[in-house]
């Protein structure tokens, strides 16, 4: 037995990786030495202690890490078989630790929502329908009714999920989807239920009546200053909190 295989709790890869860390690089690049695709299974974990010469644990830790990067999917009885989720799990990621949304973040996200939605413009046009324009509107009509901003962060949420479901891509919705608890955040920060029944109500009809007039630089105008009027509140009160 090599010294490797007589002390495998100890062992190290060349910058000081853990034991586990060394077999979730093993793995690796056995998926892409082997050339697996999504669908493939892995070997059993028996045969990848006996491969690796680790333990039942240290490969069972492995795999916990490759499954949370979105790499592997592991089921009783079926074992571990390589997955495509990392996007997901990167998202997922980045939403559960943004529990504190700094000015940077608010900056960040808003300008990525301008990117998909301001930037799409020609294709909401080259794709509305009147039943778009009716369910905008209908939504739009709910913050009217609201009774606490939780719910108009909801509403406000969903009327712009209903807006990129336009353009009929379902990346762009996965990516909104697993965005979620960030974005709400963004939307309550520096609002009242007031502003959300008045003003975000206004820039929303705005962006409505934009559309079923066909007026891109309109749409434009109305939904990037929507996008970011946020960040005056939030500015303001980043500032005072100094």
């Amino acid at each position: 037995m090599s010294t490797e295989g007589s002390s495998e709790s100890g062992k190290t890869g060349s910058a000081g990786e853990s034991a586990v860390d060394v077999v979730v690089q093993q793995i690796r690049n056995l998926i892409a030495t082997s050339k697996l695709k999504v669908g493939d299974h892995l070997p059993t974990e028996r045969d990848l202690c006996a491969q690796f010469n680790a333990s039942r644990n240290t490969v069972r830790e492995a795999m916990r890490i490759l499954k949370a990067y979105g790499l592997v999917d592991v089921r009783p009885k079926i074992g571990a078989t390589i997955t495509d989720n990392r996007m997901t799990r990167a998202f997922e990621l980045f939403s559960f630790n943004t529990m504190e949304i700094s000015r940077k973040t608010f900056s960040d996200v808003q300008d990525f929502r301008s990117l998909v939605e301001v930037g799409s413009a020609d294709l909401f046009f080259d794709r509305l329908r009147q039943e778009d324009l009716d369910d905008l509107s209908e939504i739009n009509a709910k913050l009217a009714e609201i009774h606490d901003l939780n719910e108009a962060s909801e509403i406000d949420y969903a009327f712009h999920m209903r807006l990129v479901s336009i353009l009929d891509n379902h990346a762009v919705l996965d990516v909104y989807a697993v965005m979620k608890p960030v974005i709400l955040r963004i939307m309550q920060k520096g609002k009242t239920r007031r502003i959300f029944k008045t003003e975000t109500f206004s820039e929303h009809q705005g962006v409505v009546d934009a559309l079923a007039a066909r007026d891109r630089l309109a749409f434009q105008y109305r939904l990037r200053s929507h996008l970011m009027i946020g960040f005056r509140f939030f500015s303001e009160e980043m500032e005072e909190s100094a």
